[in-house]
């Protein structure tokens, strides 16, 4: 009881109020900190990644869903023929579907790599901080002998707690992300629903008028031939029109969307720049501030010495 007293008084006047074990748990501490800052801000910028991509495929799925109406509507109209109609819209079915499947198949992937990436990185920094703790623990061996049992055992304890929170954090994430990918899916299959609904009920409709219209026609065909071969002429003329300034318009969408694409790709580049630059800095203060531990330790210990 004498021994640690005096030890106590010793390491008091040596290191001041603040014992080294209590630093080294308020670095550490810190390095957390840090570390969990950096991956929330990763975090929102994959999430914004995410809505981009998910925008960019649903605006391609808008505009093939409005082409592939506007050429039902004039197969309709030219023809009228419900046998090529009808295997025209399975085999847009069949490729909207694919292309989907391939969207979402990229999608798992580049989770499955990020994943992988981010458990090796928290793995990397376990070692190496674990790789800290185990250097200054060895150097401070032989002058703290009577402490080794008492310290092991804190650090033992620390390491337990801290990797179960991490462990909880994970989970809790994890769970998270899994109930908005079963919600996002849900939505775009009541999505997908109401279009085939909608379209559906647009054909009926187009269909009774087009029949009324055809019966009307043969009633009226015998004495109005040659002024219902021009208007049907004068239809096909317009609709022609229509045709190829959609496909002007859609040219320019296409145009403007990939402006916008390279727009959102330079601002993102230019953040990771920021990031990157912040980050270097913040290394430096890192290692700035260690060296000047270490060297206010050896002027501690020279002067110990002295006394000695």
């Amino acid at each position: 009881y004498l021994a640690r007293k005096c030890f106590y008084l010793w390491a008091k006047k040596t290191f001041g109020q603040i014992l080294p074990s209590k630093a080294r748990c308020f670095y550490d501490k810190k390095i957390l900190q840090n570390t969990f800052g950096e991956w929330k801000e990763w975090w929102t910028v994959r999430r914004e990644r995410k809505l981009s991509l998910r925008a960019a495929r649903h605006y391609r799925h808008f505009l093939l869903n409005l082409i592939f109406k506007a050429w039902r509507a004039y197969v309709c109209q030219q023809h009228g023929m419900r046998s090529k109609y009808a295997i025209a819209e399975s085999h847009a079915k069949k490729q909207q579907l694919f292309r989907t499947w391939q969207c979402w198949l990229v999608y798992l992937d580049v989770r499955r790599t990020k994943h992988g990436m981010q458990s090796v990185a928290v793995a990397f920094r376990e070692r190496s901080c674990l790789r800290v703790s185990w250097a200054v623990w060895r150097r401070r061996h032989h002058q703290n002998c009577a402490r080794h049992k008492m310290n092991v055992l804190a650090l033992q304890h620390w390491a337990q707690s801290l990797q179960f929170r991490a462990w909880l954090q994970w989970r809790e994430l994890y769970f998270y992300s899994q109930n908005e990918k079963q919600k996002e899916m849900r939505a775009v299959t009541h999505q997908q629903q109401r279009e085939l609904k909608r379209c559906m009920e647009a054909w009926r409709r187009y269909l009774y008028l087009h029949r009324a219209k055809k019966h009307q026609n043969e009633l009226a065909q015998e004495h109005h031939r040659s002024r219902i071969v021009w208007q049907c002429f004068s239809s096909w003329r317009l609709s022609w029109e229509r045709r190829r300034r959609v496909c002007a318009h859609q040219k320019g969408i296409e145009k403007l969307a990939g402006r916008i694409a390279l727009l959102r790709s330079f601002a993102c580049w230019k953040h990771y720049t920021v990031l990157c630059a912040e980050k270097t800095q913040q290394c430096e203060l890192a290692e700035k501030h260690y060296n000047h531990h270490l060297l206010v330790l050896q002027k501690f210990w020279n002067r110990w010495k002295s006394s000695l």
